[in-house]
């Protein structure tokens, strides 16, 4: 069905990961390519001179580490990328650089404050290129 496939995973709800990835082998066509996505926020400026050297480094690659054994433990080969910015923009950025035909993205319930402001799989269901796939 799908040739590339970005799975953005929001580490904090680990959780989520597991389903997202067998949505996404199941929607996969062989030989497909599967790219793990992490997005870190920015930090201001002002907060990231007052930490200590080599945190913000050390944390990309712990989160890189954590998307890698999501992957192993899921039984699949997917390439993985930490990213840096606002979450909905990096996530359809690396679907666009990918050229992904799908992303597969986790969502919770809305709730009052997701009609006011929205939430990020719904900024990415309203802006990808290409087709999305919600897992509640």
């Amino acid at each position: 069905m799908y040739k590339s496939i970005v799975v953005p995973i929001d580490l904090a709800h680990g959780e989520r990961a597991k389903p997202m990835i067998e949505a996404a082998k199941k929607l996969a066509d062989k030989g497909s390519k599967l790219v793990l996505v992490n997005v870190v926020e920015d930090i201001p400026a002002y907060v990231a001179a007052e930490l200590p050297g080599g945190v913000i480094e050390q944390s990309r690659k712990s989160a890189e580490t954590k998307l890698k054994a999501l992957g192993k433990e899921a039984g699949v080969h997917a390439d993985v990328e930490v990213r840096n910015g606002q979450s909905a923009a990096a996530i359809l950025a690396a679907a666009e650089e990918r050229n992904a035909d799908l992303i597969v993205i986790a969502s919770h319930r809305p709730g009052w404050g997701d009609f006011l402001i929205g939430s990020t799989a719904a900024r990415v269901v309203r802006h990808a290129k290409c087709s999305v796939h919600v897992i509640r």
